[in-house]
């Protein structure tokens, strides 16, 4: 219902003709999506023994899928204007499910690398079509639906890797499994995308250029996502080592750490938009931003596993809202909700691309509880830097031009819906 002491006004989207279709269809993207990643990186031991990599090759190698996406993500704006988001959806996500099949068949490392940057780029574009269509679907409902569809991909990937685990554990070939895996995914991703609406562009939408960059109402939005995923990725990547190398922690204990990340961040994904209903975009991110902090602290005081284990969890649970956040808000900008999308997601997943090798490179110059000192220090950036994701509130309005319509400046959903 609309605030009792707000002026009425039009819903800013015509409502969905069947929101529970909709709202599922997009759900399931999410997780299918998921999937594919999470099939892939329980075959990546698999790659290294195959191929006879080193340690810094396999590292190369891996660095391939970050560029490929980081490159790809600007042209997806114009992809999704011309298309629609539905076919854009479909085609990307069916391309992406294809090159699962790639890297398996590669004879050697040059030709590993150009498969993981086919493999990338298309990731890259998917996931920034399937998010603007996340963006569209959320404002048409009226209500908070983005850190859901997160938790999806994170459950979508859980999943997937456990079958993943499951064929190395059967020593099944890898060129095999994930060929197969292509199928079944590129199977299930038809049905999925033709529950999505046909959401297109706004007549008054102009198409974006054909490599669009990073509109700069976005970088504040995209630094916000920067600093989530440098703290994701971080802890996702480390964990493990710092458990063995700082706390002393066995080797089962060290392994189980990213499985008990991974689970945390999915939770709180799917728990996510029933706290920002409550709370707003802005006071979630603070909370999330003092709790990952605390989460920080925790890892750098710890000196036993019982200490960091728990430090390292709320710094999952205190990130895992902030990227779906910076999302919505990017979708809110201007009248092109994808180009805006693919300019923080290049931002944000940048420090994906980084974050690892920053972390390694201050922990031999230093130690890994300074490197963590760093992840510290960005976490409690978030609480600054929530005013900029205001946008990412359902009710909130998309950014006009001068002389247009203010937004509300009291952030309350003033929707009818």
């Amino acid at each position: 219902m609309a605030h009792p002491t707000a002026p009425s006004a039009p819903p800013a989207h015509e409502p969905l003709a069947d929101p529970r279709r909709a709202r599922t269809g997009i759900a399931l993207v999410f997780a299918v999506h998921g999937a594919v990643g999470g099939t892939f990186v329980t075959r990546i031991p698999w790659l290294q023994e195959r191929l006879d990599l080193s340690s810094g090759l396999l590292g190369l190698a891996l660095v391939m899928p970050a560029i490929g996406s980081s490159l790809a993500m600007p042209l997806a704006g114009r992809f999704v204007h011309r298309y629609g988001g539905r076919a854009a959806v479909r085609g990307l996500l069916s391309l992406w499910c294809l090159a699962l099949a790639l890297p398996a068949l590669a004879p050697g490392l040059p030709v590993l690398c150009a498969a993981l940057l086919l493999y990338g780029a298309t990731a890259g574009m998917a996931d920034v079509a399937m998010n603007a269509q996340g963006v569209e679907i959320e404002q048409r409902l009226g209500r908070s639906i983005m850190s859901g569809l997160h938790g999806m991909w994170s459950a979508g990937g859980l999943l997937a890797s456990g079958f993943g685990i499951l064929a190395a554990h059967l020593d099944l070939d890898a060129r095999l499994q994930l060929a197969l895996t292509a199928l079944v995914l590129l199977a299930l991703a038809q049905p999925v995308c033709r529950l999505l609406p046909e959401l297109r562009a706004a007549e008054e939408a102009e198409a974006p250029p054909r490599f669009a960059l990073p509109p700069r109402s976005s970088l504040v939005i995209g630094l916000v996502g920067f600093c989530a995923v440098f703290a994701e990725g971080a802890s996702m990547d480390w964990s493990g080592v710092y458990l063995r190398d700082v706390t002393g922690s066995s080797a089962t204990v060290a392994a189980a750490s990213y499985t008990a990340f991974s689970l945390t961040m999915a939770a709180s994904r799917l728990a996510g938009d029933a706290v920002i209903r409550r709370l707003g975009a802005v006071r979630t991110t603070r909370l999330g931003g003092a709790v990952a902090t605390a989460g920080g602290l925790l890892v750098v005081a710890a000196d036993r596993p019982a200490l960091a284990i728990p430090g390292f969890a709320l710094i999952g649970i205190g990130v895992a809202v902030i990227v779906p956040l910076a999302f919505a808000a990017a979708g809110r900008i201007g009248t092109n909700a994808s180009q805006a999308i693919a300019g923080v997601a290049t931002v944000t997943y940048t420090s994906g691309l980084i974050a690892p090798a920053v972390i390694g490179t201050l922990a031999q110059a230093t130690s890994l509880t300074v490197s963590f000192g760093l992840v510290t220090v960005l976490c409690c950036a978030l609480l600054p830097g929530a005013g900029a994701l205001r946008l990412g509130e359902p009710g909130s309005t998309k950014d006009v031009p001068t002389g247009a319509a203010p937004e509300n400046p009291s952030g309350k959903n003033l929707s009818p819906i």
